[in-house]
């Protein structure tokens, strides 16, 4: 430990690696919580918080599968037996992974708000902006992608959970695209959806130079097409 670094480093360091020291800096749009915030702050927060956080960040990392109650125990700084007292079991704490994930995702709507006031349409390509930060700043595709691809069952109800936060999502995106001025707000809204979504996808195995590379350009062309 060298000089400056706070007492728990080494400590921090060596849980990273167990899971392959890939955790990630989160953003609005993708809010898996992660575990950057400094060691005291992150071990003084409730058990469940802690465990909450560190188990969507590993999720969506590593995968439903890849991941055991002990390592989110571990990286916590918890036990299983605290894990098991606020989840019944594993499947239970994905699910409230997912429904924390979706609840932060609806955050970026208050923040254009209050960062553009009444303009809907400046908010709007600031939506742009913030998706684009996205893509560029975390390819790992968010929670909601990523244990709907894994969980083949589609009548399990881990499906309902995503598509029910999805929906939210879109219709705060339409709403968005009506109050900007937009006629076919529903038609934009999704088109929308589906560069982010894409771009999301294809940054993960097309390279550095691949065509998510002009996604804002792709939005802002949307947008000004649906707004003539």
């Amino acid at each position: 430990m060298t000089a400056g670094q706070p007492a728990c480093y080494s400590t921090v360091t060596s849980r990273l690696l167990l899971v392959g020291n890939i955790m990630s800096r989160t953003e609005l749009h993708d809010p898996d919580i992660a575990l950057h915030s400094g060691c005291d702050g992150e071990i003084k927060r409730p058990p469940r918080e802690r465990i909450l956080n560190s188990a969507s960040e590993l999720f969506r990392t590593h995968g439903i599968g890849a991941v055991g109650v002990e390592i989110i125990a571990e990286l916590a700084n918890s036990n299983k037996m605290t894990l098991y007292r606020h989840f019944g079991s594993k499947e239970e704490l994905l699910c409230a992974c997912l429904r924390m994930h979706a609840e932060k995702t609806t955050e970026i709507w208050q923040s254009l708000e209050d960062r553009y006031p009444g303009d809907a349409a400046k908010q709007l390509r600031a939506w742009v902006e913030e998706v684009t930060d996205v893509v560029f700043s975390d390819n790992s595709a968010c929670l909601l992608a990523n244990v709907a691809v894994e969980q083949k069952d589609p009548n399990h109800g881990i499906h309902r959970i995503i598509a029910d936060a999805k929906e939210a999502y879109r219709v705060k995106l339409t709403d968005l695209c009506r109050r900007a001025g937009v006629a076919e707000a529903e038609q934009l809204a999704d088109a929308l959806t589906l560069l982010f979504e894409g771009a999301r996808i294809i940054s993960q195995s097309a390279g550095p130079d691949g065509p998510h590379q002009k996604l804002k350009q792709s939005c802002l062309a949307m947008i000004n097409a649906f707004s003539r």
